[in-house]
């Protein structure tokens, strides 16, 4: 049975504690993992200030995350901007990006510890995150070092998801299928994403995207504290 404080969401999923079929999770990194959101607001407001435009708040920079730098820039630039405009806008972020990195990023409480319970347990683990590659390398090394088997940002070969194709590629890495994966995600991309290859999902409460976001998407289970990750699979 589930533990009292793993809520089932719309449509739920029916994981069971003690699973023996999953055998690899895999991640979502921002709102996830990794509480970013103060170098993202940093960051994001130093292009908007080299590129002649007004700031933006953390709540507004907080709305426009979760599809990709590209995504992010392109709200966060006045409306009417020009598509070279947020282009350009674009590459700057990309470029100050080494300058503010992970400053201010931590994990979020009960996340080494979860990761640690799992992979003692021989999961398989995996970060797929829709933050462009180089950056989500580097972030994960520098807080998770060993813990992850592949780890994977946006690049060619690995859109942003909800497009499957990155998914597939981690799974197959992992030696997994979607019906032994559980994809842990804050946002409507990662309960989308695991949708469209029918893996089971689990939504975050502590990330960007919000209990109501999760619900509507249907994520099979939702949860408030990480700790509780190794539970739905027996760990």
């Amino acid at each position: 049975m589930l533990d009292s404080a793993l809520r089932p969401a719309a449509a739920p999923v029916s994981v069971s504690a003690g699973s023996s079929s999953i055998n690899a999770v895999i991640f979502d990194l921002d709102g996830t993992l990794l509480n970013t959101l103060p170098d993202l607001v940093a960051l994001t407001n130093a292009v908007l200030r080299e590129s002649g435009y007004p700031q933006r708040t953390t709540e507004e920079v907080l709305s426009f995350v979760g599809s990709g730098v590209l995504a992010l820039i392109r709200l966060a630039v006045p409306a009417g901007t020009s598509p070279e405009g947020v282009e350009a806008a674009s590459r700057l972020w990309q470029k100050l990006y080494p300058q503010y990195g992970y400053r201010l990023t931590e994990p979020y409480p009960g996340i080494p510890e979860a990761l640690a319970r799992l992979k003692e347990k021989g999961f398989k683990l995996a970060v797929l995150s829709n933050k462009f590659d180089a950056a989500t390398r580097e972030v994960v090394e520098a807080f998770f070092p060993g813990v992850f088997d592949a780890v994977h940002g946006e690049s060619p070969d690995y859109p942003r998801k909800p497009d499957p194709t990155g998914l597939l590629k981690t799974l197959d890495e992992l030696g997994s299928a979607p019906e032994r994966c559980l994809f842990v995600g804050d946002s409507s991309n990662d309960i989308r994403v695991a949708r469209a290859v029918d893996a089971q999902s689990v939504g975050v409460t502590w990330g960007y995207g919000g209990l109501d976001v999760l619900r509507a998407e249907g994520a099979g289970i939702v949860i408030d504290d990480a700790r509780e990750l190794p539970a739905l699979v027996g760990a």
